[in-house]
């Protein structure tokens, strides 16, 4: 599976949350709402996620192998930091 495009909004204002990503895969599956987080240390992702009836939030999609989810993670924050140093008309 091949990620085709990242499209970043950034948020301003927020401590821990810095950006949403939408990512489309193969040009044919999109994934709305990747947040991109900084956990103090480093930036992260988080995959899109739902509150279920306990109160828990379980991730709606996410990669099953570590190989892929360090791809994903890597062209995401890639993406992410590009958009923020990108200058601003």
């Amino acid at each position: 599976m091949e990620i085709t495009d990242i499209k970043i909004r950034t948020v301003a204002g927020a401590d821990q949350l810095k950006a949403f990503a939408t990512v489309v895969f193969d040009d044919e599956l999109v994934v709305h709402n990747i947040k991109v987080v900084s956990n103090g240390e480093k930036l992260i992702i988080a995959m899109p996620s739902r509150q279920v009836n306990n109160g828990e939030y379980k991730d709606v999609v996410h990669p099953i192998t570590s190989t892929f989810r360090k791809q994903l993670s890597d062209a995401v924050i890639s993406a992410y930091l590009e958009e923020k140093d990108r200058p601003r008309v």
